[in-house]
């Protein structure tokens, strides 16, 4: 049996994504399928929460065994974890910005002989940035956003003389010496 998926986003209604897996695959296909879909950064962490009919957050499918009774998305089979038509599903993906996709349970079908599954079988609009510097993580990492103003172009060549003297150069010197550059007790 196959199972089809569509996949949205609140942040752009033109973004719509279709997929369709086996029944016998995991959360951890699903996460690869969107990783390459989306192209996203592979090295960043996400989960899927089980989601109730008004999107709030229920059970928890992680990447990686976080202990104390975690689910992984590995050991979370699709047949096992999808009961009812319309089963709602959260992708977390930004964790800072707590932003995520949402991925409806649509129906069945039958499975097409030689067809590779996982397969995106609807692809419209662009996805959204996996990481955003809006909100919380703009404000926790104002200081890594760097601009390239284009009048840094013209800056003028200094004159090393204007930056140390002879009396700096001489001060420097002690440097030189592995001794002086110990640690003091």
């Amino acid at each position: 049996m196959v199972y089809r998926f569509v996949v949205l986003t609140d942040e752009d209604e033109a973004f719509v994504r279709e997929f369709e897996f086996l029944e016998s695959q995991s959360l951890l296909d699903f996460h690869n399928a969107l990783q390459e879909e989306l192209e996203f950064d592979r090295s960043q962490i996400a989960s899927f929460f089980m989601a109730t009919e008004s999107w709030e957050k229920e059970e928890e499918f992680t990447l990686f065994d976080m202990g104390a009774g975690s689910s992984t998305m590995e050991n979370a089979v699709l047949e096992e974890v999808i009961f009812r038509k319309n089963q709602k599903l959260l992708y977390v993906f930004d964790f800072f910005n707590d932003r995520a996709l949402f991925v409806e349970y649509v129906g069945e079908a039958k499975e097409a002989a030689g067809m590779e599954y996982p397969i995106c079988t609807i692809s419209k609009g662009l996805p959204p940035k996996q990481v955003s510097f809006g909100g919380v993580a703009r404000k926790k990492y104002n200081n890594l956003i760097i601009t390239d103003d284009d009048e840094d172009d013209d800056d003028e060549v200094v004159d090393d003389e204007i930056l140390f003297d002879s009396e700096d150069e001489e001060s420097l010197s002690e440097f030189d010496n592995p001794e002086n550059a110990e640690e003091e007790e």
